[in-house]
């Protein structure tokens, strides 16, 4: 990942697959509860829109299913999840190296409040960010940038001087939305599926 940060005063991150490698835990756990709908979601679906969130999985889907009801139930399964969740070190090294270097840390995530910041904490996360946002705190998701931008709004740096990184298309989408520059971790991060 670029290692000249002095361009930028904030860095914007996402958090799932590009901070933890949690994208299998929020597969099982939307796949156990969709199934008590009859839906079955399949790995393949589900991997071509990582990025995507709850609601646009579900309307892509095309089902009638209770959303609040499949976000509380499939947030309560990630949170019994979380103590097998994993920070990817190089993100993490990359983080301290940005605090280190006085600049402003932020999670910008589509996840539901109450599951990410338990999941920032699970793994030891918390000293390293000002700021976290989640869906609850955005009128749309990515690939909107509200999320990008309320993080910087509540940071008081200017998007042009904020560094999103992400692992998903509809994230470097929103970033590029919100005049962000960003970057792609997918090359630099291994996940377990």
């Amino acid at each position: 990942m670029r290692s000249d940060l002095t361009a930028y005063d904030a860095v914007i991150m996402d958090w799932d697959g590009t901070v933890v490698d949690s994208q299998p835990v929020n597969f099982r756990c939307l796949a156990e509860v969709l199934k008590a709908y009859g839906v079955r979601l399949r790995v393949g679906w589900y991997r071509e829109r990582l990025g995507t969130s709850v609601d646009g999985l579900i309307a892509e889907l095309g089902v009638s299913v209770p959303l609040s009801d499949v976000l509380d139930r499939c947030g309560e399964l990630i949170i019994h999840e979380l103590p097998s969740l994993k920070a990817f070190p190089m993100v993490v090294e990359w983080l301290e190296r940005a605090r280190e270097g006085g600049l402003a840390c932020a999670v910008a995530s589509g996840g539901g409040g109450a599951v990410v910041r338990a999941g920032v904490e699970a793994v030891g996360l918390t000293h390293l960010f000002d700021v976290v946002v989640t869906r609850e705190d955005a009128v749309l998701g990515k690939p909107a940038p509200d999320l990008f931008l309320e993080a910087a709004r509540r940071l008081r740096v200017p998007p042009q001087r904020c560094l999103v990184v992400e692992d998903a298309e509809e994230g470097l989408a929103a970033a590029r939305a919100a005049g962000m520059d960003a970057v792609d971790v997918r090359p630099y991060v291994t996940s377990s599926w």
